[in-house]
């Protein structure tokens, strides 16, 4: 059985006890649009199971971590901007503003994105 935490927001999103707009989902990962998008495409791609940042991650993580990097080839492909392009954000920490303990990773695109990413106020949370 998968390590979940009750209380998690991401991990409830996965056991269907909370709805979301899902794009894509494996054994591994699940895909869905966020609720704030910064973006014409902003979904966020998370593991089935519960690791709460990438600090968190380890060694016997390495396969969820390369699940969900492959994921956001395949949804970037769904969203039809994998040819034009697309940003992967994953915040770690308070001063990232990740307010979800779960890993997750932004995928981001639709637009021509600018650099830095996001000037002044913080534009992508989460």
């Amino acid at each position: 059985m998968l390590q979940q935490e009750a209380d998690c927001l991401f991990c409830r999103i996965v056991r269907g006890e909370i709805p979301a707009r899902i794009v894509y989902r494996n054994d591994h990962v699940l895909a869905f649009r966020d609720i704030t998008p910064v973006a014409p495409q902003h979904l966020l791609i998370i593991p089935v199971k519960h690791i709460a940042s990438l600090n968190d991650l380890c060694p016997e993580d390495e396969a969820i971590a390369g699940h969900i990097l492959l994921a956001a080839s395949v949804v970037a492909d769904i969203e039809g901007i994998r040819e034009s392009g697309y940003r992967l954000v994953f915040n770690t920490g308070k001063d990232s503003l990740q307010s979800v303990l779960h890993i997750h990773a932004h995928l981001i695109g639709g637009e021509r994105m600018g650099w830095p990413p996001f000037p002044g106020a913080a534009a992508l949370h989460g």
